[in-house]
């Protein structure tokens, strides 16, 4: 895949669940978007299995001209998720009334389409028609998400300080989905 040669979508995106064959294609996207952005903070030593985790709900990717250049996922909660907690406790149902949206990436390339709010309705879509609430976190450096999350209606929970590894803390701002 070469994103060089793309000189602009001649077609609208499209977006479509996800499916095995894509994966070649999200990891290539997931380096471009580490390397281009830092996300995620730690590149995974099994990408694949990054974005395939046991608690995978659903997922999604898009497409320009017939090329995957976006992903996300819809997982539920695993222990050490802050969201879910957050707004368990402040709605008062319990953490498994929650989705997470998670693994959201765009192509640097593929940016300033509307594709990520695309994704993004996908994911809530989902997460609703199966009687969830969906949540998520992200990287308090990462302004660029926080604002897509922002001009979506998503409600600023708080920010946490969250321990990745015994050697790594990470502030996550927290987010929860418009009701």
């Amino acid at each position: 895949m070469n994103s060089e040669s793309v000189s602009g979508p001649c077609l609208p995106p499209s977006v479509r669940q996800r499916n095995d064959r894509d994966l070649d294609d999200c990891v290539w996207v997931l380096r471009e978007v580490h390397e281009h952005d830092g996300y995620p903070v730690n590149w995974p030593d099994l990408p694949k299995a990054w974005l395939t985790p046991p608690s995978l709900i659903a997922s999604w990717v898009a497409e320009l001209d017939g090329r995957v250049t976006d992903h996300i996922g819809l997982s539920r909660s695993d222990v050490g998720d802050a969201a879910p907690a957050l707004w368990s406790a402040r709605a008062g149902v319990g953490v498994d009334a929650t989705a997470m949206v998670n693994r959201l990436f765009v192509a640097p390339w593929a940016r300033g389409h509307g594709i990520g709010a695309l994704l993004m309705g996908q994911a809530v879509a989902e997460a609703r028609r199966l009687g969830l609430h969906p949540v998520l976190d992200v990287v308090a450096s990462d302004t660029a998400a926080a604002a897509l999350y922002e001009r979506l209606g998503w409600r600023l929970l708080a920010t946490v300080e969250q321990r990745w590894s015994p050697e790594q803390k990470v502030n996550v701002r927290c987010y929860a989905a418009p009701c």
